[in-house]
């Protein structure tokens, strides 16, 4: 999916459909949900049918105006919703025209079938060759292929898919631009990323967050309490003598509620949820993205994250008088099943360093997997058993190994490796420790920069990494986080999560692995790689697309914008309410309370002049946010202290000068031209 820049939102192909579903969003039921809006069109049709009655004192035009800037708010707070909900629906047309052309080519066996994607169910394999699409999500059981991923992602660089490790998960939609691979169907239809997309971008899984909910009430509490201090006002007038018509007493009702933060709250939350779309990033819920601005503590994985990407065998280190080439041979057949980029690395080294020639393993030969408990690999064939692992894993594997001369010297030179920022992996065979394989991890240029950036927004980091702790304190040290975790098993890092949530922390966590399930699925907020298993995708409660971890930093930058756009127009809103109240209040009652004339501080020509002023004000104040609502308000890492210092001077104070430079000019131009 292409990321579109901000300047594009105001095009004629937006804004035209927009104002077109502005009029569809008057209807009562969808009005409704936003029940500031509902009452001012409630006001607005009273006072059209009443447009007749006379006996106020007013003229049937200035009636007219007012009605005509009563509809026009609540018209201009359905516009700001439809223009946020219409950049979506542009979106998932092309989604919707991708997923049109979706076909299969399904296995039975040896036969294949050619179906639509429709028809797929999971559990179901398909072929998919050079220049298909992928017709459904899915994981690579067999094959590597290079896929082009632009039409989900806006990505135009291809990216390889293969079966085994975490780079094995495919979207559909998707088109393999090289070689075939057999996909397992892991979705049923309906209910892939690309339905998912669809539905997100067009805003019809969109619900409101607890903040917004809250808000919501708030803003329905003060309507009520408001409506009830206007409807007592014709006792009070009645008393002093007087009487007040009926549509100035909606004026000041309208003017009083906190039109301008209801008429911007949807488009606010849908408008984030839209960036962070565009940003790549899949949220399953709003309530995550709001999260994800209150972030205390950060936990990003080492390799991938802070580290460039794979880690590479660059050295063989031998101990207990076993020559290099002796452990570059063990070290290849120990990893000639291994998938892993780091595996493919150390064949690579054995035979571009040692010459080791050796394309299989012996016949009859058993892998040993690695698992995360484990954490050793290796095969095993006949009396023949090649172990390699983390080094504490190998030393425990065997009793009487880690007692050894050859352990000692091991020891040495893995803390050798550790202390210049390497992994070491240790290699035995038979029991034999035969020495060190020197993996290079190298960190990310600007990393360090970026961790300083969240510290000043009062975010902690936490480095969570397989390897033992010296490496992990070399490595962190260099990028600058806070804290790590080394030696991390998936219970180590569910753990950590819950620790930190047990002293009232909110964490958010990346991954993308079948072990990272658990700790994505307990995280507050849990962003899974596209790329990564089923699990890892399902657990957690966002997905990046692109499968870039260091995204997670980005999406914890939206989540703040969203708060604080969403806190900067509140601010901006009840500011401005409490400066028109200056304009309409001394207006509506100088002829009943004539002191009430020293209140008039805009020096407005007339009380009809000051209510009509306030009206337009009113109204034209929400078109004119719009683009602050939908672009977000700029955020700039900093604590909490100054931001807040910073937004009530920009918003606080901009609220309260705006309406009386607004209402001014608005009351010349309606003074000239005779208008009330």
């Amino acid at each position: 999916m292409a990321r579109t820049a901000t300047a594009s939102l105001f095009t004629a192909e937006l804004i035209v459909p927009a104002i077109a579903e502005a009029f569809r969003k008057l209807h009562p039921r969808a009005l409704v949900r936003n029940p500031v809006m509902f009452v001012t069109a409630v006001v607005a049709l009273l006072l059209t049918v009443l447009i007749n009655v006379g006996g106020d004192g007013l003229t049937l035009g200035f009636k007219a105006q007012l009605i005509v800037w009563l509809w026009l708010t609540v018209l201009f707070g359905t516009f700001a919703e439809a223009l946020a909900e219409g950049r979506g629906k542009a979106q998932a047309a092309s989604l919707r025209a991708t997923k049109a052309e979706l076909t299969a080519r399904r296995m039975k066996g040896d036969r294949v079938e050619q179906v639509p994607a429709s028809a797929l169910r999971v559990g179901d394999v398909v072929l998919v060759t050079t220049g298909d699409l992928i017709p459904s999500d899915g994981e690579v059981i067999a094959g590597v292929a290079s896929v082009n991923e632009a039409a989900i992602t806006g990505e135009s660089a291809p990216v390889i898919r293969e079966a085994g490790g975490d780079r094995s998960a495919v979207t559909a939609g998707t088109r393999v631009i090289s070689d075939e691979i057999r996909v397992r169907v892991t979705v049923n239809p309906g209910q892939g990323f690309l339905d998912r997309m669809i539905a997100l971008v067009e805003g019809a899984e969109r619900q409101k967050t607890p903040n917004e909910v809250a808000l919501t009430l708030l803003l329905v509490g003060l309507t009520v309490i408001f409506l009830i201090a206007v409807a007592t006002i014709p006792a009070f007038a009645s008393y002093a003598g007087g009487r007040i018509p009926v549509a100035i007493l909606a004026a000041l009702l309208i003017t009083l509620i906190p039109t301008t933060i209801a008429a911007l709250l949807s488009a606010i939350g849908i408008a984030g949820m839209d960036r962070l779309v565009r940003f790549n990033v899949l949220a399953k819920s709003g309530r995550a993205v709001e999260a994800a601005g209150d972030i205390d503590v950060l936990l990003l994985d080492k390799t991938g994250t802070i580290t460039i990407g794979d880690r590479q065998a660059s050295e063989f280190r031998a101990v207990g008088g076993t020559n290099e080439a002796e452990l570059a041979e063990a070290a290849l057949l120990a990893s000639l099943a291994d998938e892993t980029p780091e595996g493919r690395s150390i064949v690579s080294l054995a035979r571009e360093r040692f010459g080791v020639t050796t394309t299989a393993l012996p016949a009859g030969a058993e892998v040993i997997p690695f698992t995360a408990q484990t954490r050793i690999s290796g095969v095993k064939a006949g009396d023949l058993l090649i172990q390699k692992g983390a080094v504490d894993s190998i030393l425990r594997a065997d009793a009487g190994m880690g007692e050894t001369a050859a352990a000692t010297e091991l020891r040495r030179i893995t803390d050798e490796i550790a202390r210049a920022g390497g992994t070491p992996l240790a290699v035995a065979r038979d029991g034999r420790l035969l020495g060190a394989i020197f993996l290079k991890d190298v960190v990310k240029a600007g990393i360090r920069e970026r961790f300083g950036e969240l510290r000043q927004m009062g975010i902690r980091t936490v480095m969570i990494t397989g390897d033992n702790p010296l490496t992990a304190a070399a490595i962190a040290a260099e990028a600058g986080v806070d804290d790590f975790l080394a030696q991390a098993t998936p219970e180590d890092k569910l753990a950590l999560i819950r620790k930190e949530q047990t002293g009232g922390k909110l964490v958010a966590m990346c991954g993308d692995g079948t072990n990272d399930a658990p700790a994505l699925a307990q995280a507050d907020v849990g962003v899974a790689m596209n790329t990564g298993t089923q699990a890892a995708r399902e657990a957690g409660n966002m997905v990046d697309l692109d499968s870039d971890p260091t995204k997670l930093i980005e999406v914890v930058g939206l989540g703040k914008q969203l708060l604080m756009t969403r806190g900067a127009l509140t601010t901006f809103s009840v500011a401005n309410d409490v400066a028109k109240y200056f304009a309409i209040i001394p207006a509506m009652f100088v002829a009943l309370y004539p002191g009430l004339g020293v209140l008039n501080v805009m020096g407005l020509a007339t009380p009809r002049s000051a209510i009509l002023s306030a009206i337009i004000f009113n109204a034209l104040i929400i078109p004119l946010l719009v683009p602050l609502a939908l672009k977000g308000v700029t955020y700039r890492p900093m604590a909490a202290g100054p931001l807040l210092a910073r937004n009530l001077a920009i918003y606080g104070l901009g609220g309260l000068v705006a309406p009386f430079i607004g209402i001014k000019i608005i009351d010349l131009v309606v003074g000239g031209l005779a208008l009330a």
